[in-house]
């Protein structure tokens, strides 16, 4: 076997490892907490069904690359919890070191290629990235209301914190946000889930 094909397996055989990672965020119907490759997929498939929903024209194969690779980070960096203020301060450091551990297992020429979408995804620059985003944070806020906003409650969750992360999903899909995200925090507002 060459070289080549062998880091290419090597990262294919690491990658398994995000299946172990997990989120603050419960499957639909109060299931178990879900794994980091799970999220990925789920925001991949969503991404392609929603994708006429994308504020501007995207190239659809890209956005669910940038969706199945994001948390690839997270096998190093674990998983920050969108409201956890402390790992949020560290978490860039985390997520660049693990960036170049993970993807540096590849051939050069893939290992730059993840690189460089990870790091698109991050910025929020393109259209591709902030619709990418839009999935990322539609898809944990609809199985939390499927789950009657549970993770919310637990969490103490608040509207402003709520809102402070959902805000960026209209960058992606102002639609998205109008139709589905605003209803569903004002409806979890008024149930109690959400502290105002």
């Amino acid at each position: 076997m060459d070289e080549r094909l062998q880091k290419q397996l090597a990262f294919a055989l690491e990658i398994d490892k995000e299946k172990g990672i997990f989120r603050q965020t419960h499957l639909a119907g109060h299931g178990r907490n879900e794994n980091d490759a799970e999220h990925a997929w789920h925001m991949a498939i969503m991404a392609y069904l929603l994708r006429e929903y994308a504020n501007e024209d995207v190239d659809i194969a890209h956005v669910m690359l940038m969706c199945l690779i994001h948390d690839v980070v997270e096998i190093d960096a674990g998983d920050t919890y969108a409201y956890d203020a402390e790992g949020i301060k560290t978490q860039a450091a985390r997520e660049e070191a693990a960036k170049q551990r993970i993807f540096g297992l590849l051939p050069e020429d893939q290992a730059s290629e993840l690189m460089a979408l990870f790091e698109e995804f991050e910025a929020y620059k393109t259209p591709e990235s902030r619709f990418a985003h839009a999935m990322d944070n539609v898809q944990p806020l609809m199985l939390n209301a499927a789950n009657g906003g549970g993770d919310w409650a637990e969490h103490g969750v608040s509207a402003e914190q709520v809102y402070g992360r959902q805000r960026k999903t209209a960058l992606g899909s102002q639609r998205l946000f109008d139709e589905v995200v605003d209803p569903v925090i004002k409806d979890h507002i008024a149930r109690g889930n959400i502290r105002p």
